[in-house]
């Protein structure tokens, strides 16, 4: 079983867009250096490869569009860069003002969103590099031309490979999407065991839809931008874009999945239900596993027959268990959840099975392209220079960030010029990748930093030592580059390990490679992450306790507009459902943003960490509220009326209330704020409000929107 996950994982990463990059960077930096050395250019080549190399740092994935805009600004402003720092680097005062002023203003553009930080930090990474160098001034025009060509070049071959396979990047990011989902099902089925640990499995299950969110946003980012798919005729395009709909709701299906387990497990404890259910899920989550890599290869996936025979099988065994279990006395709940939720996982089956079949319509023009107003589910991102002045003040994490960043650069650059070494731009490199806008990220990435380059360099000098093959160590070079820029994204340590080697076997190869240059390299890095740590800490520092009401209160207008809006859905046919889905991605959205703000304060001192426990609590709540709504919204609008139809809307009312008590008490914690106190609205009065609700998830929405609510009293932001 091990073995088999390690060659799905080994598959998965070969066919992921974290490989597709790594090998396009590489070509894009080698290439020059390579072609260049043939004509006895290398000095040539290397500058070339730089401008490529930072224009690489902008070429994440996204809409082709914004891609080649952002290579573009940044093959011009390294130009404008290298030779800003050439004509400056002479005069160390001088330096340190050209230092001071790009520092600022290229930690400023994260105002405007991480593809504009990456060309900051690409800006900025030209501007370190070019330091050290100093030449005649016809000479600087050249280098800082080489270096736009070099930009330029990698801009080139970059949309060159898009033109190519330009639905790639879409199948590579839907693709893994669907393989956090089914990661997302796996835990799911892990609470119909009889050993499983509740609030363990919550704790996951709110992190995993973390990442499935990520993921999702970076899926309609690239389909919803680009205009082949949204606005062509392309069949390619139509099948994405109808596999991304199925997906996002077979995950509401899956969300949808949530009952009082505990109340379950005690009921149907001596039953093997539990097991068929957690069975047979693992086998849906199995196929959307299959649908993900079908993706990626192109070939359809297959549904085992198996699968079907089990299926059918087991629902038979689950509904004979029903009837066997059930008495005249037992109460309809019980059965009445397990019913639902066996309904709800056939119809995730199905609806897995209907995403088998777009790929036999694939060639064909059997796919409709699905009316959707694309425009409406991506934000739209502002670039004016108002964005920019509004963030300069100290109530900006923006502008903080950059002040800080700007200090720590001109301290590193100081202490650059006191140290004698050769290559101390490292310590200005080591703050550059390690400053981060929060405490969190600061110290994550400079943990990742330290421990990467100390391994690295030890293996580096273990290769530099016993390999003195020179085809053996260009073949180990090339392997260190594809690790190193495969893994930037995905996994910083293991990028930083191969990093290490890959500098230092680039530096053999050019005649400087050394045991003493391993140490040089471990020591500017312990010293450039201890300076940016320490500015973490106590330098316009920014915790994540001064952000937890604002992503608190959008989680529960989210969850309010979510509920609303499929209130809507019910009470009146005619409603169209994008608003609806709108306020479902904006649910998904603020629940990541709470959940990744919670988990972030965990990495930061004892001190700065406030209302863990409760905290806590309301997220996984919110979760669990979110939930009830999804549940709500597989019931049929027929099965709603008269009766039902009533008790929604009555429960909408009840709950809103609760929701609006809730942000007012979040807001402004006054006594002066309508509360409802135990004596005002007692656990025995909502119990009998729940009496007269016929919808069991309206029940839970009340229950649960009254729990939140109470939670909140113990929260203190004034």
């Amino acid at each position: 079983m091990q073995l088999q996950q390690a060659k799905n994982d080994t598959r998965n990463f070969l066919k992921s867009t974290y490989f597709a990059d790594g090998l396009r960077i590489t070509m894009g930096v080698l290439l020059p250096s390579l072609v260049m050395a043939q004509f006895g250019l290398l000095k040539i080549g290397i500058t070339l490869s730089l401008g490529a190399l930072c224009v690489s740092i902008v070429d994440s994935p996204g809409p082709i569009v914004h891609r080649r805009n952002a290579m573009i600004i940044t093959s011009v402003l390294i130009f404008l860069c290298a030779f800003l720092t050439g004509v400056s680097n002479q005069n160390n005062l001088l330096m340190g003002l050209v230092i001071l002023l790009t520092s600022f203003v290229f930690s400023m553009l994260y105002c405007y969103g991480i593809r504009a930080a990456s060309i900051g930090t690409a800006s900025l990474l030209i501007v370190i590099l070019s330091i050290d160098d100093t030449r005649p001034f016809v000479d600087e025009i050249k280098y800082s031309l080489f270096i736009l060509t070099g930009g330029i070049w990698y801009t080139c071959l970059s949309y060159l490979v898009y033109r190519v396979r330009p639905y790639r990047a879409v199948q590579q990011e839907l693709s893994d999407s669907i393989l956090e989902v089914a990661s997302y099902l796996v835990k799911k089925a892990s609470l119909f065991s009889v050993e499983t640990d509740f609030d363990a499995t919550f704790s996951e299950l709110v992190k995993l839809q973390v990442k499935v969110n990520e993921k999702q946003n970076a899926v309609r980012d690239l389909l919803f931008r680009t205009r082949s798919v949204v606005r062509d005729s392309s069949v390619e395009g139509r099948f994405l874009l109808i596999v991304f709909i199925d997906m996002v709701d077979i995950f509401e299906r899956i969300m949808a999945t949530h009952y009082d387990y505990k109340i379950l497990h005690n009921k149907f404890r001596k039953s093997e239900v539990f097991a068929d259910y957690e069975r047979f899920i693992k086998h849906i989550a199995e196929a959307l596993n299959n649908i993900a890599f079908a993706i990626k290869d192109g070939h359809p996936p297959k549904l085992s027959r198996n699968l079907l025979k089990e299926f059918e099988e087991t629902k038979l065994r689950i509904n004979q268990t029903l009837t066997d279990s059930r008495t005249d006395s037992d109460d309809d709940f019980a059965f009445k959840s397990l019913g639902k939720i066996e309904e709800n996982i056939e119809r995730i089956f199905y609806r897995v099975e209907t995403m088998i079949e777009y790929f036999n319509m694939r060639t064909s023009n059997a796919l409709k392209r699905p009316v959707i107003e694309s425009h409406k589910f991506i934000d739209q991102e502002q670039f004016g220079l108002a964005v920019f002045t509004q963030n300069l003040t100290l109530k900006s994490n923006t502008f903080k960030h950059a002040l800080r960043v700007t200090t720590v650069m001109v301290i590193g650059f100081c202490v650059s010029l006191i140290l004698p070494s050769n290559h101390s731009y490292w310590i200005l490199l080591t703050i550059l990748v390690i400053s981060k806008p929060g405490f969190s990220l600061t110290k994550q990435r400079n943990y990742q930093r330290v421990i990467g380059t100390i391994v690295g360099a030890i293996i580096g000098m273990i290769l530099i030592t016993y390999v003195t093959d020179t085809h053996s160590l260009f073949v180990i070079l090339l392997i260190c580059m594809v690790g190193c820029y495969s893994f930037q994204r995905k996994n910083y340590v293991v990028s930083v390990v191969f990093m290490t080697p890959y500098i230092l076997l680039l530096y053999r190869f050019l005649g400087l490679g050394t045991i003493t240059l391993a140490g040089e390299r471990i020591y500017d890095t312990l010293i450039g992450s201890g300076i940016a740590f320490a500015a973490s800490y106590f330098l316009f520092p920014s915790w994540e306790k001064d952000y937890l009401k604002e992503a608190m209160v959008k989680m529960l207008e989210a969850n309010r507009s979510y509920f609303t809006e499929l209130v809507k859905t019910k009470a009146n046919e005619d409603v169209e459902r994008v608003l609806y889905k709108i306020a479902r991605k904006e649910v998904y959205v603020a629940s990541a943003n709470l959940s990744s703000t919670f988990q972030r304060m965990f990495s930061e001192p004892k001190s700065k960490q406030i209302y863990m426990s409760q905290l806590y609590q309301f997220t996984v709540m919110n979760h669990l509220f979110s939930s009830y709504i999804a549940s709500l919204s597989l019931i049929d609008r027929k099965e709603m009326l008269d009766e039902g139809l009533i008790d929604l809307i009555c429960a909408e009312k009840e709950v809103t209330k609760f929701l609006d008590l809730t942000i007012s008490q979040l807001e402004h914690f006054s006594t002066q704020v309508e509360q409802l106190d135990d004596g005002e609205f007692s656990e025995s009065e909502l119990l009998q409000v729940r009496k007269n609700l016929s919808l069991s998830q309206c029940e839970n929405l009340q229950k649960t929107a009254y729990d939140i609510y109470k939670i909140s009293k113990q929260f203190n932001f004034t």
